[in-house]
């Protein structure tokens, strides 16, 4: 049965039907709603809720508890995403799965708490030191990101590694129809790594650590994270591919604002030109392979965000410079509108 939910509880509320039992968090406008919904809910489902008294203290909290093998979350935005960047380098580097949701703002520094999507960069790079990638899903409405949620856990189980959820604060605080998951995730086998005292049959402890004191032991700590980064590559790549042949122009965008683009298409197709929206769900790993069979038709790609051009550049090393890109996007909170996207695509293809 479907129901009306913001953005912001449906993630949470998926969490809890995922078998989500550790919340730890810290309040930054937009996503409030997220630990205001968990405060109550855990206390419902015989979970544990923590609001730290930093996003510092609530990501080692996270540390802490996907140490023992809990189903651990926590959210943020965009600067409280930045202060739990060394715990994010951490729990990468000790190998712990976790869910971390950002219902990013715009900035840079304090930015304001209207949609943007200028945290690409830090959500696909890494803010932390050392070398690791996370997966990243960046959904476009309110029931993909519910269905993300469990999608997230069971990727970070299976790798063992912490997954990021990317969404602006239009889908975290838009309400929308959601039907919710009713199937727990299946309790992962955490035996054979998670802390435990040395409790259990096996009567052995498990050291939860990122720290090796020898260089070719840390080598061959990281060579075995990055054959599991080549998995999730092979495997867990997610895109929505709508071009075809005949198509002059892919359009591509992500998140929220790719629902935009689709009516700008629509718009499009109505004055005579064919364009296709490319959009990627994962943005890392990203769907690179998509624009290595796009038809030969399309002579022109248009990368549309709400940043100053930071997916473009994954666009440009997906195509090798064999086709033009270019890049539109508004900054500080605006969002542009249908009119803009398709100004911009006749101005590219020479029909304005």
């Amino acid at each position: 049965m479907k129901m009306l939910m913001k953005g912001n509880e449906a993630i949470s509320e998926a969490a809890i039907k995922a078998g989500c039992r550790a919340f730890f968090g810290y309040p930054i406008t937009p996503q409030n709603e997220v630990p205001e919904y968990m405060s109550k809910r855990m206390a419902e489902v015989g979970g544990a809720f923590i609001q730290a008294e930093s996003e510092v203290a609530a990501i080692n909290m996270i540390y802490g508890a996907a140490a023992t093998g809990a189903m651990s979350m926590t959210s943020s935005s965009s600067p409280g995403i930045a202060l739990k960047q060394e715990g994010i380098s951490y729990l990468a580097g000790a190998d712990l799965p976790c869910l971390i949701v950002s219902i990013s703002r715009s900035g840079p520094g304090l930015g304001g708490i209207l949609p943007a999507q200028a945290d690409y960069f830090q959500a696909t790079r890494g803010g932390g030191n050392g070398d690791y990638y996370l997966p990243v899903y960046a959904p476009a409405s309110v029931q993909e990101a519910s269905d993300m949620v469990l999608k997230g856990f069971e990727v970070a189980y299976k790798y063992r590694t912490p997954v990021f959820m990317l969404a602006d604060s239009m889908l975290g605080q838009m309400m929308e129809p959601v039907e919710l998951k009713e199937d727990l995730m299946k309790k992962p086998d955490v035996d054979s790594w998670a802390a435990n005292g040395g409790s259990g049959e096996r009567g052995s402890r498990n050291v939860i650590n990122s720290l090796n004191m020898t260089a070719e032991g840390l080598e061959a700590m990281n060579l075995e994270r990055f054959k599991r980064y080549e998995e999730i590559r092979k495997n867990e790549v997610m895109v929505e591919n709508c071009v075809k042949e005949g198509d002059e122009i892919a359009i591509v965008a992500y998140g929220t604002p790719s629902r935009i683009v689709r009516n700008a298409i629509i718009e499009l197709e109505e004055k005579g030109i064919k364009a296709g929206l490319i959009r990627p769900i994962t943005l890392w790993p990203y769907p690179y392979d998509t624009f290595k069979s796009l038809p030969s038709s399309v002579k022109h790609i248009l990368v549309a965000e709400l940043s100053m051009g930071q997916m473009v550049e994954d666009v440009r090393l997906a195509v090798e410079g064999k086709i033009p890109v270019h890049h539109y996007g508004r900054v500080g909170g605006s969002i542009f509108e249908v009119s803009e996207i398709v100004n911009k695509t006749l101005e590219i293809l020479g029909r304005k």
